[in-house]
Parts: structure tokens; sequence; C-alpha cells
């Protein structure tokens, strides 16, 4: 495993994993820069790290750019883009950006945002880690054609799709870049008891907002360990690029997360959709 100091972006940061893996990669010596909604969450850890921070809603892509600008500017030396920044909601909703709000959180903004910073992941041969989930396998059934769940949405396969997509979009962008010297991984990081699903009528409310997370939930401690593992090792030597991890080994995913076709045309629709080449 590399130990030398990076300069690591996470998103999704405020609360729950996000801030759990930057209070143990900034006690490793690491530079972390914080990412989160709520503005006052973002700031309490980024005063109690001393590390710098943006406030950014993925719910507005116009905002996701505006991190972007920020970022290039502040931190052109990054070295790892950690996408953390998700959620599951209740009845389907559309951004002012016209998106799925599912789609456009855990999808179409990560998207956005590492399109934007491409030239710099390139530049300093760069880590993207994208967390996922099993739900792209339990939920997940992705339509092209409806990307918005737009038919027969649910909330659980609304989710399920997006951290699909995450996936795919994983396996792709290793593809177009790692001969770039981009490395990318995808991940799982556990039944986390955090805040997460408590905008959902689902399940998974039930499940994370019950007494039941301390039957079926592990820490956010533990939940940080599989992103600090990828953003600490060396891709090649501890794991390979393009893939997906649940735990520290390769996890199962959904079949379609191994249809190269669907992941070039993921890509292709994402870009169109929010408006890069």
């Amino acid at each position: 495993m590399r130990m030398d100091t990076r300069k690591i972006v996470i998103t999704g940061a405020s609360d729950g994993i996000g801030a759990a893996a930057a209070r143990r990669l900034a006690s490793s010596g690491h530079d972390v820069v914080l990412v989160g909604r709520s503005p006052a969450k973002t700031i309490a850890i980024a005063h109690e790290l001393d590390a710098p921070s943006y406030v950014c809603d993925f719910a507005e892509l116009a905002q996701v750019r505006e991190l972007a600008t920020k970022l290039r500017t502040d931190h052109a030396d990054l070295d790892v883009l950690i996408n953390n920044a998700g959620g599951i909601f209740g009845a389907r909703q559309e951004t002012a950006d016209g998106h799925e709000l599912t789609l456009q959180v855990n999808h179409l903004a990560p998207f956005l945002l590492t399109n934007l910073l491409l030239d710099l992941l390139r530049a300093n041969e760069a880590t993207v880690l994208n967390t996922s989930s099993v739900a792209n396998r339990l939920f997940g059934n992705l339509d092209l054609d409806d990307l918005g769940n737009a038919t027969d949405y649910t909330a659980r396969a609304a989710y399920g799709d997006a951290k699909l997509a995450n996936i795919l979009f994983t396996r792709e962008l290793h593809r177009r870049e790692h001969a770039n010297g981009i490395a990318t991984a995808a991940l799982h990081p556990g039944n986390v008891a955090t805040n997460f699903a408590s905008e959902t009528n689902s399940l998974m409310r039930f499940i994370y907002h019950t007494p039941l997370r301390r039957l079926l939930l592990v820490s956010t401690e533990r939940g940080s360990d599989n992103t600090v593992w990828l953003a600490e090792g060396a891709p090649g030597v501890d794991w390979i690029s393009g893939s997906y991890y649940d735990g520290r080994s390769i996890g199962r995913v959904h079949p379609q997360a191994d249809d190269a076709h669907l992941a070039e045309e993921l890509w292709l629709r994402s870009a169109e959709l929010v408006g890069v080449r």
C-alpha cells in the first residue's frame, strides 16, 4: 500500500461514511477537501479537521459546475476524487434541471463533476472512486429509454438503477482513461448506520431508522474502511482498476454491469443530459 500524502476530494463528506472517511484520511496525514450539502454540518467537519470545504447541492447542476470551477482553481493538484454523495428519496421528483432526483444526485452530478475535472485527473494520474451499493444487484434494471423511471417508479428501483449506473460509469471511465493514467473503482461500503434513507418510506427507512439498525447495520467507521483502503492503495497493486469492490474483494454485480456496450451508451446519454462532450 502506498502511504504518500495525497490530496483527496470527498463529496458527501458532511455526515456518515464521507465524514468518517475524511476523519480517517486526515488522521493519516492526507490533505482532505470536503464537499457537503449541509452548510452547518460541512463547516463543522471542516473546523474539526482544519480542512478546506465547499457546499454543493447535487440536486442543482449549476452548483456542481461552480464547485468544479472552485476545485480547479484551489486544488488543481488533486490525487483522489471520491464521489460519495448520494441518497434514496421518496415519491418521484424532478430537479430544476429536468432529471429524476435519484438519478441526478447519485449519477449525473458525479458524472458531470468528474468530466469537468478530467484534464486535472489525467495530469495527476489520479484515482476516481464511486460509492455504489449492493442495491445495484438487488434492485437495478437500467433502461436507457427511461433513465428517470417515469414508468413504474419506486424509490428502491430508482436507487438500484443509480447505483448500477455508478458501476457502469466506473467501467467506462476506466476504458476511456486508464491509458491516460486514471484509475477507477466502485465500492459497496456495507449497510452502514447513517441518516441514509431518511427521505423515503421504503423498507430501507424502516431498517435505517428503527432499533433494527443495531442488529443489521455497521458503524460509519467500519463502513468507511473500503473507501479509505481504496484511496490509500495503489491501483494495479492493491486493487484492480475498473472493478467493483464489496469489502476488499471484487463483488458480485448485476449482469448489466458487465455490458460494455451499455456502459458506453450510458456515458453518451449522460453526457447529453448534463451538457458535456
